[in-house]
């Protein structure tokens, strides 16, 4: 049906990468989510307050929330695509996470104010009313969520959106929640046990995983996540489409929202041959990137000694002596600069985080193993902490 909806509302709607479309995408979304979490949330609140169930009410409250969530995705997308400016200068996309944060405090405030009622109901039980209009509601309400939840991954997947990500999550733990609520009703009704506070609890403890779910992936975002597989293959896959390019490291990546990613970046290249020539070729790879994964990159050339006997002997001891330190250390950018008749061998080792040695032990232990064998030779160490 999203689809269809799609279709009729948004023009060129195949064209994802077009920043207007992307726009409609989120608009669509959002507001079809607005209506469907109103008319939801009416309709429970009516029925729990006549059959003065808490459960009822609570996923009524809880729906009522998530047209709040949908409006603050909705103002999102409106931000999100307005141009760069001069306090701006990689425009307001990031506007996004922001809105999947407030998103997640929204969440975890009905919570709050859910696992309050379910105590006050467990202490003070009152058997709710039952029918078949209750049934109906909620059977009803499932089904329409679990659409919005997966309609709302779809999306999410199609635009590379944190915001219509979250609130598709909220959309699947919504399912579970109401369907608690539904179990709950029957149980109540044939049974003498007091389901409904119990599941008011339930639903509020879902809501609240649900609220520091999304909150912990924002916070990720904002603070800066790793880069994807997808596009460390994806620069990688391009560097070795030109010869000349000896290998790739310290990539660095910078997200500005979908539409705006800053990539950083060191290649390695044959340090013998012409310098405009090399500069050239690192052009045309700065712009295969932007022109094949759609990122702004920025190279930095490394020379490599090609051909020189001992600046390869003197690398491949940099390697041994790393992993004899500990074998998950790799070396790389290593080069040699002779200097009053000693030599320095300047390289990069990368060392994961999960080892807590510090950088200063982990290149004093390097150097001395180096220089038992090469006394004469000064080592200069830069760690890269991945």
């Amino acid at each position: 049906m999203f689809n269809l909806l799609s279709k009729i509302f948004i023009k060129n709607y195949k064209n994802v990468n077009d920043v207007n479309v992307r726009k409609s995408y989120g608009v669509l979304t959002s507001a079809t989510g607005i209506i469907a979490n109103t008319l939801l949330s009416i309709c429970k609140l009516i029925i729990g307050l006549v059959c003065r169930s808490i459960s009822i009410t609570a996923d009524a409250l809880n729906n009522f929330s998530d047209a709040g969530t949908q409006i603050v995705s909705l103002l999102s997308f409106k931000i999100s695509t307005k141009p760069a400016d001069r306090k701006h200068p990689f425009g307001h996309a990031r506007i996004e996470y922001v809105a999947s944060m407030i998103v997640s405090f929204l969440i975890l405030l009905v919570g709050v104010e859910l696992l309050k009622q379910s105590f006050i109901k467990i202490f003070n039980p009152v058997k709710p009313s039952f029918n078949i209009t209750i049934i109906v509601v909620l059977a009803l309400s499932i089904l329409v969520k679990l659409w919005m939840g997966i309609s709302q991954t779809i999306v999410a997947k199609k635009i590379n959106s944190p915001v219509i990500k979250a609130t598709a999550y909220d959309s699947f733990a919504d399912v579970l929640a109401t369907s608690a609520v539904l179990i709950s009703t029957i149980v109540c009704h044939y049974t003498n046990f007091n389901a409904d506070a119990y599941v008011g609890l339930i639903v509020a403890i879902l809501i609240f995983i649900e609220g520091i779910k999304i909150l912990n992936e924002t916070k990720n975002s904002i603070l800066g996540a790793p880069p994807s597989n997808e596009i460390l293959e994806g620069i990688i896959a391009v560097s070795k489409k030109y010869p000349d390019v000896l290998g790739v490291h310290d990539i660095i990546v910078h997200n500005y929202g979908s539409e705006h990613t800053l990539v950083s970046l060191h290649a390695e290249v044959d340090g013998t041959k012409d310098v405009f020539y090399i500069h050239d070729v690192i052009d045309k790879m700065e712009k295969r990137l932007h022109d094949e994964l759609g990122v702004s990159a920025t190279i930095h050339m490394d020379p490599a000694a090609v051909g020189d006997e001992n600046f390869y002997r003197l690398s491949a001891l940099a390697c041994k002596i790393a992993k004899e330190v500990n074998e998950k250390l790799s070396v790389h950018d290593c080069r040699c600069v002779f200097c009053d008749e000693k030599a320095k061998l300047i390289f990069d080792i990368v060392v994961p985080y999960e080892i807590k040695r510090s950088n200063e032990e982990i290149c004093a232990e390097i150097s001395q193993k180096i220089n038992k064998i090469e006394p004469n030779l000064i080592c200069e160490i830069t760690v890269d902490r991945k």
